[in-house]
């Protein structure tokens, strides 16, 4: 199955629970207890503004078929306005996601925990 060309959305509605699920493990094993500290560090994370940020940060790092799904996420026609975010931003996050959502579904788990490992280095870089 050629992943790569699957719908934009779908591959970052599925690098959404991913990423989610990486960085709330992450926090869990740092010792972040109680329920709102614990969301308010993974908003930090997951927001759209870090996702763009290390999207931007790691691009030249892309393999040539992760930079195809990032373009094409990221050119997708938004049909619904973002609420915390800039159209901008949010696509790029969308991009981020999608990335994610494929290296997940292809079964390239050590490059997906890679980039996950690094997303996460550079959030916490500033």
């Amino acid at each position: 199955m050629d992943y790569k060309t699957y719908n934009s959305i779908a591959l970052a509605f599925l690098g959404d629970a991913v990423y989610e699920r990486f960085i709330r493990e992450r926090i869990v094993r740092h010792g972040s207890v109680g329920a709102d500290k614990m969301h308010r560090e993974a908003v930090r994370y997951v927001k759209a503004a870090a996702q763009e940020h290390v999207l931007r940060a790691m691009t030249d790092d892309l393999t040539e078929d992760e930079a195809d799904v990032v373009r094409r996420a990221r050119n997708h026609k938004i049909t619904s306005k973002p609420k915390n975010a800039d159209p901008l931003t949010y696509k790029m996050a969308t991009a981020f996601e999608a990335l994610l959502g494929y290296l997940y579904l292809d079964g390239q788990e050590e490059r997906l925990a890679e980039i996950m490992e690094r997303a996460a280095q550079i959030v916490e870089e500033g």
